[in-house]
């Protein structure tokens, strides 16, 4: 029996084949601005050397215009967003933090496979496998948020697990671009650990994710 995961990749390429245009992922969502930053926590993978070969193999084959592909120091799992920096308090934020540090404490670092490429009209990413010890994480963190707020900004659903490997820099047609992701899904996946999330000040002023870790919170239970 087919995975929640691979039952989701096998969808989304069945929809990328009647997709005909790119969409620009660059836009401006509500309360963005030039500069402007925002609290989020993510999983990030800066030592992740396996991750980094994948990701430059996948970008290779992906010189095209049309995409702006993720530097290695931008490459991330987006978790759960927490609010613009200006709107949060210095003691929310510290309330946040501890919270959350108390709450990953209790979760062991775990592994995740990445790959093989998995695409929409706003970029090209790498499918996350399994899900459910990123999920875990994510409902600690947004527990974290509740702790001080009483609710949470963002829904829980809808949340799939991913990570971009390049973003669509314009609406253009998409066959060239889809002809190249055909080859590359056939690369195989590579595994990391994944051993703490990170609280993020993201900044997107020039057509690429910047930021500033804010804070860490540790996966320290038992394995």
């Amino acid at each position: 029996m087919a995975t929640c995961e691979e039952n989701s990749l096998r969808q989304r390429w069945q929809e990328y084949q009647e997709l005909e245009r790119l969409r620009e992922h660059w836009y401006w969502r509500p309360g963005w601005r030039v500069g402007r930053s925002f609290y989020t926590w993510h999983l990030t993978f800066d030592a992740a050397n396996a991750v980094h070969h994948l990701v430059r193999t996948v970008q290779q084959d992906l010189n095209l215009p049309i995409v702006d592909p993720v530097p290695a120091e931008g490459l991330h799992l987006t978790m759960q967003g927490v609010g613009f920096t200006d709107e949060v308090s210095s003691v929310d934020f510290a309330a946040m933090v501890a919270s959350a540090r108390g709450r990953c404490r209790e979760i062991p670092p775990f592994e995740l496979t990445l790959g093989p490429v998995d695409a929409d009209a706003e970029g090209v990413g790498l499918l996350v496998d399994p899900w459910a010890p990123v999920e875990r994480v994510r409902h600690a963190l947004r527990e974290s948020i509740k702790s001080v707020w009483g609710e949470v900004p963002e829904p829980q659903d809808g949340f799939r697990p991913h990570v971009t490997v390049a973003y669509s820099a314009t609406d253009a047609p998409v066959a060239d671009l889809r002809a190249r992701l055909a080859v590359l899904r056939r690369l195989p996946p590579v595994v990391t650990t994944v051993r703490a999330a990170q609280l993020i000040a993201l900044n997107r002023d020039h057509r690429v994710y910047r930021w500033t870790v804010e804070a860490t919170a540790p996966f320290a239970g038992p394995p």
